[in-house]
């Protein structure tokens, strides 16, 4: 009996790139109408670098850890660190000028 390669417990990213032809798009321009793109089968996403076009169920897959990874990037975008320096003054009210408006001290 021969042993067999272990399936792997954890799906592994694929690097995907926009399709050469489509443009990412998913559509070419035809004659008179928009076809599907033949080259990424109309997904507009191919493998980086070998330009392989992935099957359906993978391509979900892969954009997903595309989509969760972009969802992580605005969320660390969103938290901004307090303002340091003569800068931070500006940026928050400390109502202590005329009316309760900001005093900056100019």
């Amino acid at each position: 009996m021969q042993k067999r390669p272990v399936p792997s417990f954890k799906r592994e990213q694929i690097e995907l790139e926009h399709c050469s032809i489509c443009k990412g798009k998913a559509v070419v321009k035809g004659l008179f109408y928009e076809l599907v793109c033949a080259d990424c089968n109309g997904s507009g996403w191919v493998v980086w670098g070998s330009k392989l076009v992935l099957s359906s169920d993978e391509l979900v897959t892969q954009l997903s850890f595309k989509l969760q990874h972009a969802q992580r990037e605005i969320s660390a975008l969103k938290v901004s660190p307090p303002m340091a320096g003569p800068q931070s003054q500006y940026e928050q009210s400390n109502r202590l000028g005329a009316g309760g408006t900001n005093y900056t001290g100019d």
